[in-house]
């Protein structure tokens, strides 16, 4: 049994990931999380109380960090600033939490010695041409493209330096976008579903062609702790399931699978500087650690996606309003 310090535990990966190890595991888990409008308590629910502590606080305070950390044997560190429309009105947040706070953590995990972990995106890679074969691996050069991605790279680089220049224990993993429960309605897919559960029409941005490569968040998390158990100190893993498919096709499945006409949605302005296409070869995951996913049909994990939104109305539902605003405000 371990001690588990999970940085950003009340955001959607990072709280899925405490559900997924206090399920599947007898470790015990402290969450620090700032609870900003993405850090939702009732994310934690029902979580036994006996292995888990919620610790409000940021990433950038030394003296907590450092008190957390040395009572901890292993610091998985999800906490980010991570939506790329925020980043591109106001970069400042993206800095400070992606770049100090990871800063903070990786001091106090070489003062006490301990196993670290930390979680990015693919988006440090920038984007693939809509026709190119190739897909993303941990040797891809870095090219971002918004504040969000760049503060990412950055962190990233930290780590790879930590370990290289002070010999922490570290692994890095950069994942494809996610999807499933507890997801922010500000985000892509939730957005969709919760605004045909409250019967307003779904909106795409653009034309729809830019490609993602989607998996399930439980895969992720799955894929996480195969890394923390067998990776290779220093090592990078890429994360993903194949699941590419454009913005256009994944709307039309979801009006598909709510019982909606699959031309119903709006177009709305693309995003500045939208990336086209994000791929992931995770063949390096899979070879050497041994990973599959469980949702490897991306509809089967899309349709237990919208069962839970449906299901946990009271979860979303406090939210909705003020994010359909903010975007009416920029014409999406």
């Amino acid at each position: 049994m371990s001690k588990i310090l999970v940085t950003g535990g009340a955001g959607f990966i990072g709280s899925n990931f405490v559900h997924h190890l206090l399920a599947n595991s007898d470790h015990t888990v402290t969450v620090i999380d700032a609870m900003t409008y993405a850090g939702i308590r009732a994310s934690l629910d029902g979580l036994p109380s006996d292995r888990f502590e919620l610790v409000e606080g940021d990433i950038c305070d030394a003296p907590l960090v450092d008190k957390l950390v040395a009572d901890a044997d292993i610091v998985v560190h999800f906490a980010a600033e991570s939506h790329n429309d925020n980043s591109l009105n106001d970069p400042s947040p993206f800095i400070q939490t992606n770049l100090v706070g990871t800063f903070t953590l990786l001091e106090a995990v070489r003062k006490h010695g301990k196993r670290f972990h930390h979680v990015s995106t693919d988006e440090v890679y920038g984007d693939l041409e809509l026709d190119d074969p190739a897909k993303f691996t941990a040797t891809t050069p870095y090219n971002p493209s918004s504040p969000y991605s760049a503060s990412k790279a950055g962190s990233d680089l930290l780590v790879r330096a930590w370990v290289r220049s002070f010999g922490i224990t570290a692994t890095l993993s950069n994942c494809s976008n996610n999807y499933g429960p507890r997801q922010h309605v500000e985000k892509f897919i939730p957005r969709q579903i919760t605004n045909v559960l409250c019967g307003i029409r779904p909106k795409l941005y653009g034309a729809g062609q830019n490609v993602r490569d989607w998996i399930h968040v439980d895969d992720h998390n799955s894929a996480v702790m195969e890394i923390i158990e067998k990776g290779r100190s220093g090592e990078t893993y890429l994360i993903g399931a194949d699941g590419e498919m454009n913005n256009k096709d994944v709307i039309e499945m979801i009006l598909r699978l709510m019982g909606q006409p699959t031309d119903a949605y709006d177009h709305v302005n693309d995003r500045p500087g939208h990336d086209l296409r994000y791929a992931i070869d995770n063949s390096k995951l899979v070879d050497e650690l041994g990973w599959q996913p469980k949702y490897q049909d991306f509809e089967q994990g899309l349709q237990a996606t919208i069962d839970w939104y449906k299901e946990n109305e009271d979860w979303w539902r406090p939210m909705k309003d003020a994010t359909e605003a903010k975007y009416a405000k920029v014409g999406q």
